[in-house]
C-alpha cells in the first residue's frame, strides 16, 4: 500500500473547479511524505493544480445531478482506481464524489476512510430532493471512519440533522480545510479600478464566487439598488461567473447584471487578489456554506465582511468586530450595513484591520495545513498500532476522540 516509503492518499472531489480548494494542501502532503493522487471530473483545474503541486491526477467523470448509468460507471471506475492504488487513506468530499467515493472505499475496504464535509446542499433544498440529499450525506458519513467538518456551525448542523454521530465529527483547529495564504491575500495596490474605469474615490462593494441564487446574488443586486439611491457613485464589483448549476440565475437577473452601468462583471479570474484590493467592502449574502473561502480571503486582504447568519458563513465574521452578520434574504439589513460602512471610513478601516488580524491569528494556511498533516499522520499511527482487520472498527470508535487533540470535537 506504499510506493517506496510513501503512504498513499487518494483525495477526491466531484468537479475539477473544486480542486482550487486543494491548492497548497497537495504540496504540503507531498513534502510530509505522502504519495498523493487526486480524483475529480476531468478539466483544466485538475490538471493545472496537480501539476503545480506534484500530485497525480486521476480524471473520472462524475455528474453533479443524479444519473443511474453515469453514476454506476463512475462508481465502478472509482473501485478500479482504489484497487490499483491500494491507498492507506481516502478523503472524499462534495456530495457526488463523497457518496460514490466513500461507498467505493467501504466496498474495497480501505483501512482509513475520511469524508470531508464542505457544506450541506440539503439545507437549501426541499421535499424529495432534500430527503435524497440527506440520505446521500448519511450514507457518505456511514461509510467513513471520520467526518471532518470545516466549520463549527457545519458540525452543529450535521449533528442536528442526524447525518452522523457526534463521535465521528471532527473539527481541525477553528475550521476551514485549507486556511488562507495571508502573504498573498493582503492589502496592497491594484490596477483593477483603472482596468474597468472605476473612479479611484468611488465606493466599491465587492463579491467573489459563483454568481448563483444560493450565493445571494439577487439579494445583493437589490441591496445595491438601495445603496445607489444614497450613493449614486457606488459600484458593484462581481468577481465570478454565471454558473449553470441547479441554482443558476434566471435570464432576467443575468440581463440586469450585464446591463447595469456600474456593475462590473469580471468573469472567471485566475488571481482574485487584485480584485479584493480594489474593493472597500466585501458582501456575501449566501444561503448556506461550509466555510466560505472568499470571506476568509477578503478578511485577509483587510476588508470588512458582510455576510449572512447561516451555517458556515456565521463562522467567517466576528459580528461588529471584523464585519457584520445579517439575516438571510434581508436586503434592507444588507443595504443598511453597506451604507454604514461606506459612510464611516474610520469604522471601515478599523473593521478591515480587525478582519486581517483575525484571519492571520486563526486561519493562516501553514497553521491549518500543519493540522491537516498531523491529522492524517495520526490516522496512520492508529492503524499501525492495531491489526489491519480491526482498523475500521477501531477508527470508528476511537479515532475522533483521540484526534480531538488537533481540534475541537466537543
Amino acid at each position: 500500500s506504499t510506493r517506496g516509503n510513501l503512504s498513499r492518499i487518494l483525495i477526491g472531489v466531484t468537479s475539477d473547479q473544486t480542486c482550487v480548494v486543494l491548492r497548497g494542501r497537495l504540496q504540503v502532503l507531498k513534502d510530509a511524505g505522502f504519495d498523493v493522487t487526486v480524483v475529480s471530473s476531468p478539466g483544466d483545474w485538475l490538471d493545472s493544480i496537480t501539476r503545480a503541486e506534484n500530485a497525480i491526477a486521476a480524471p473520472i467523470s462524475m455528474r453533479r445531478a443524479f444519473s443511474f448509468a453515469a453514476d454506476l460507471l463512475a462508481f465502478l471506475r472509482l473501485c478500479r482506481l482504489i484497487a490499483r492504488l491500494r491507498p492507506e487513506i481516502v478523503d472524499f468530499s462534495t456530495p457526488k464524489c463523497g457518496l460514490l467515493g466513500s461507498v467505493a472505499a467501504w466496498v474495497m475496504r480501505v483501512p482509513r476512510r475520511v469524508y470531508t464535509l464542505r457544506g450541506l446542499r440539503l439545507e437549501s433544498s426541499h421535499g424529495l430532493q432534500r430527503w435524497i440529499l440527506w440520505l446521500a450525506e448519511r450514507t457518505s458519513c456511514s461509510c467513513a471512519h471520520v467526518v471532518v467538518c470545516n466549520s463549527t456551525s457545519l458540525r452543529e448542523a450535521a449533528l442536528r440533522l442526524g447525518i452522523a454521530p457526534r463521535r465521528k465529527l471532527v473539527l481541525l483547529g477553528q475550521g476551514s480545510t485549507n486556511g488562507v495564504d495571508t502573504e498573498r491575500f493582503s492589502p496592497g495596490k491594484s490596477d483593477v479600478r483603472r482596468r474597468f474605469a472605476i473612479p479611484e474615490d468611488a465606493p466599491v462593494i465587492g463579491f467573489v464566487g459563483r454568481l448563483t441564487r444560493h450565493k445571494g446574488i439577487p439579494e445583493l443586486m437589490e441591496a445595491f439598488r438601495k445603496v445607489e439611491r444614497r450613493h449614486p457613485d457606488a459600484w458593484l464589483l462581481l468577481t465570478g461567473w454565471f454558473d449553470d448549476s441547479e441554482d443558476a440565475l434566471d435570464e432576467a437577473s443575468r440581463r440586469a447584471i450585464e446591463n447595469h452601468p456600474r456593475v462590473v462583471l469580471s468573469g472567471r479570474v485566475d488571481d482574485p487578489v487584485p480584485f479584493y484590493r480594489a474593493m472597500d467592502v466585501f458582501a456575501l449574502p449566501t444561503h448556506r456554506e461550509g466555510f466560505p473561502n472568499a470571506a476568509l480571503e477578503a478578511a485577509s486582504c483587510g476588508l470588512p465582511v458582510i455576510t449572512t447568519d447561516v451555517t458556515g458563513a456565521r463562522n467567517a465574521v466576528v459580528d461588529g468586530v471584523s464585519g457584520f452578520l445579517v439575516p438571510m434574504g434581508d436586503t434592507d439589513a444588507i443595504a443598511d450595513k453597506l451604507l454604514q460602512l461606506i459612510a464611516d471610513e474610520t469604522l471601515r478601516c478599523k473593521l478591515g484591520r480587525n478582519a486581517r488580524q483575525w484571519a492571520m491569528d486563526g486561519y493562516e494556511r501553514r497553521k491549518i495545513l500543519a493540522l491537516v498533516v498531523d491529522f492524517y499522520r495520526r490516522l496512520l499511527s492508529e492503524k499501525e498500532s492495531g491489526s489491519r482487520n480491526d482498523a475500521g472498527n477501531h477508527a470508528a470508535s476511537a479515532n475522533p476522540a483521540h484526534l480531538g487533540e488537533v481540534g475541537d470535537v466537543g
